[in-house]
């Protein structure tokens, strides 16, 4: 085949041999049949008697590659240079150049490899063949590759470039291939590409950081590790920001195991890996300072850096006390010239006063920044406004944001917000709507002033004056504080909502969850549960905090029904109530009827329960405890004297019991009155009076008059040890439970469970009277099961006298 097309290239372009030659040339017959080799024989067939054939040859080859017919011209060029031209001779780099980009802009970029191995392998260098156009058209290639989610292909095609020494970096930013393969979660892409540079752990770094801000920690863990394969010594850098990036996922736990992998190595971290560790684990103030510590006893010097990570971690401990010793110690190293509080510094220490609701603290703060000469930024003053507005000294709070703007430092919406929010603690919603519109107005217009007034009396009033032009852009936030100074006004809460969108904002849960209070408030709870209704016409689905809001609001007004319905729809939509939404389901109601509506909250409290809240449940169980006792005063409603304080017997009950109210729940919850075995083991004696009168209640609830009663009412009291000191135990669950049965309800009670022998009974039936009897196990004492049984002729009878009594 190669010698079919090389006779094909000479019988057409060998050129005259002289200018009065009338015949063609021949086409060489002598070429042998087998693959040819470039010899000094072809070189004669082409170039003898001709000095200036290369240069047709050169021409014909251009235009071969022109034309993008590459496998043509470098056929062409391989007879050429082995006929000892030299490559950079024969070839027109501009017109090759056009060639590739023809061929890459009509095939595709794969034929590029096969151009750079045949340029390889005749020697031609890259320059000669890779001109300006045919970069750019491989670079306008691999940026679709990148856009049409081939990151595979574009990354094995950029490997197989590099081999060649081709220079990848001016086809494509490695940034922006970084960038592709974190969105595409291709973390084993992004390590093939970054091993093509020389500054590779530059390069990790930056995948690492990427895909922790991604929140793929498992993917930035890969890229570590592979760095580490790839590296022969542990990079500072690296580790910093594997560090960081186990704090954007929140896996703080990871970043210590990272650390104490670096400090098994006998490697010392450097001060940013510490205040990068510290940074990440600042929620926990203990691990946080044993860290600063083992930093300075390995003689790792702390830099300002460090210093305000401790503060931090105190800000977020609420720790005050220990937030003042460290900043005294900074000001003592700063008056030693050992270091300089920066703007930093100052910010944090004055939002800890802040959190503190420690007002003066904050101001003297304040005070010593301006005195050391460092200036104030948005963050200290936003924080400074903050410490009067939650301390509620709104005035205070004004005066603050006139000296920020006096010193033509320009607010943020953040500020704006804290004083408007100050406006609608103090319960002055005009002065809130007031000030809004101010500053809304004076973004428009500069030196715009207004007045924050609440009242016409000017000793009261505090004037502003906007010296520059302030830039409030209203948010979301924004609008939902000002929707809380709307009070019960419902019309005026959704103009609002209606002027966030005009704005281009779009209203979010805490919105509408601030509407369906408005409502609450004007006890509009058909207009709560319409907005529940717009809120998934409008593609939002409403969350746990919008349900809890239009729960709140159907048991203000009483009703219940509803509201135990718009929990049943959570479950269906499965969003998980919170503990404020139990809560206020099981404090609803305040004493119970049925025994439905029983069972309806105690199925609430087990839900509750499940979902690992806690709950103080001596309301509860004071409502279960008046609704069993309800059927002894129903039971004696003749006989006054009967009738006991329920308020005297909740004082036994202790404090918190849930053991109490998950029996209650075990034995209500039967689907019927047959199976009619009560457990009181591990109960107190008040307690287990409440158990027996719930099943009793139960019963008589759920009895049809003409049924019969299949079994026996069963009651297991517990186990009771016989021996030593048999005779002195008290029975005093068997008794208080014997005299509720028999004497406040007239039931007939029986003591069951197997008699244990006494000493006469072993002394009757062997003749002797033994010292001790005995035991298989002298070291354990016998015990038996204590149970009293209420036959059920005595249940039906005592249902027919009541349902007997209900009926006169």
């Amino acid at each position: 085949m190669r010698n079919a097309a090389l006779t094909l290239t000479s019988s057409i372009f060998i050129p005259p041999q002289n200018n009065n030659s009338s015949t063609n040339p021949k086409t060489p017959t002598n070429l042998p049949s087998s693959k040819p080799s470039l010899s000094s024989t072809v070189r004669y067939d082409l170039f003898n008697g001709h000095r200036d054939g290369h240069k047709f040859y050169a021409d014909i080859a251009s235009k071969l590659a022109l034309a993008g017919r590459m496998d043509d011209f470098f056929m062409l060029a391989e007879s050429v240079v082995a006929s000892g031209v030299k490559p950079r001779k024969f070839v027109n780099s501009e017109l090759v150049s056009c060639g590739i980009a023809r061929m890459i802009r009509e095939g595709g970029a794969r034929g590029v490899v096969r151009v750079l191995s045949a340029a390889q392998e005749l020697g031609f260098g890259l320059k000669e063949l890779f001109g300006r156009d045919a970069v750019e058209a491989l670079s306008i290639e691999c940026c679709r590759m990148l856009r049409c989610g081939e990151v595979e292909d574009a990354v094995d095609l950029m490997e197989t470039l590099a081999g060649f020494r081709f220079p990848v970096k001016e086809l494509v930013e490695p940034s922006e291939v970084i960038k592709v393969c974190v969105n595409k979660g291709k973390p084993n892409a992004a390590i093939r590409h970054a091993l093509i540079f020389p500054h590779a752990h530059i390069l990790f770094c930056t995948i690492i950081l990427e895909f922790g801000k991604k929140g793929d920690l498992a993917s930035a863990l890969t890229v570590f590790e592979a760095s580490k394969e790839n590296l022969s010594c542990p990079n500072m850098y690296i580790y910093r920001t594997i560090i960081d990036a186990c704090g954007l996922c929140g896996d703080y736990l990871k970043s210590r195991s990272i650390y104490e992998e670096l400090l098994a190595q006998n490697v010392t971290p450097n001060q940013y890996v510490f205040n990068s560790l510290m940074n990440v684990n600042a929620p926990d103030l203990s691990y946080t300072l044993q860290v600063y510590k083992h930093m300075k006893k390995i003689g790792v010097t702390a830099d300002m850096t460090s210093f305000n990570i401790l503060l931090k971690s105190c800000c977020l401990a609420s720790r005050v006390d220990l937030a003042q010793v460290i900043y005294r110690e900074l000001r003592i190293l700063e008056s030693r010239g050992a270091l300089k509080l920066d703007v930093f510094t100052y910010s944090t220490i004055i939002k800890v006063f802040a959190d503190a609701r420690m007002w003066q603290m904050a101001l003297q703060i304040k005070e010593d920044m301006l005195a050391a000469g460092v200036t104030l930024n948005t963050v200290t003053w936003s924080s400074l406004i903050s410490a009067c507005a939650n301390a509620g000294l709104l005035e205070q709070a004004l005066k603050l944001f006139d000296e920020m703007v006096q010193s033509n430092c320009e607010p943020n919406s953040q500020c704006c917000n804290i004083l408007l929010h100050a406006c609608v603690e103090a319960r002055q919603y005009d002065r809130a709507f007031h000030l809004f519109y101010s500053l809304k107005g004076s973004a428009l217009h500069e030196n715009y002033r207004f007045n924050t007034v609440k009242n016409t009396d000017t000793s009261d009033s505090h004037d502003l004056h906007f010296a520059m032009r302030v830039p409030f852009t209203p948010s979301t936030s924004t609008y939902n504080i000002l929707m809380k100074a709307c009070g019960t006004d419902y019309l005026r809460a959704k103009a609002l909502m209606d002027e966030m969108n005009k704005d281009g904002l779009s209203p979010n849960l805490t919105s509408w969850s601030i509407l369906i209070d408005v409502c609450g408030g004007a006890r509009n709870v058909k207009g709560a549960m319409q907005i529940l209704k717009s809120m998934r016409e409008a593609g939002i689905q409403p969350d746990v905090v919008a349900y809890t809001a239009a729960i709140k609001v159907c048991v203000r007004n009483k009703q219940l029904s509803s509201a135990f319905s718009l929990f049943s729809e959570m479950k269906i939509y499965q969003i998980q109530p919170n503990q404020v939404t139990y809560n206020t389901l099981l404090r609803a109601r305040t004493r119970y009827g049925s025994i439905q509506e029983v069972q309806q909250c105690l199925a609430i409290y087990q839900d509750m329960r499940k979902a690992g809240y806690k709950s103080n449940d001596y309301y509860l169980e004071q409502l279960i405890e008046e609704w069993c006792e309800g059927i002894i005063i129903q039971d004696n409603n003749q006989n006054e004297g009967q009738q006991r304080d329920s308020c005297n017997r909740t004082k036994d009950l202790g404090g918190p019991q849930s053991l109490l109210l998950e029996k209650v729940a075990a034995h209500l919850q039967k689907s019927d009155a047959e199976s009619l075995a009560v457990d009181l083991r591990g109960l107190t004696k008040v307690e287990a009076r409440i158990v027996v009168l719930a099943v009793l209640r139960m019963i008589k609830e759920s009895y049809i008059p003409g049924d019969p009663i299949k079994d026996d009412m069963s009651i297991l009291l517990g186990v009771q040890e016989v021996g030593v000191g048999a005779a002195t135990h008290k029975f005093n669950m068997k008794d208080a439970i014997i005299k509720l049965l028999q004497d406040e309800l007239g039931l007939e009670v029986l003591l069951t469970g197997p008699r244990i022998p006494t000493r006469e009974d072993v002394a009757t039936r062997s003749g002797t009277l033994p010292t001790k009897l005995e035991s298989p196990a002298p070291t354990r004492r016998p015990a038996v099961l204590l149970r009293l049984k209420v036959p059920k002729e005595s249940l039906l009878h005592w249902l027919h006298r009541r349902f007997g009594a209900y009926n006169r």
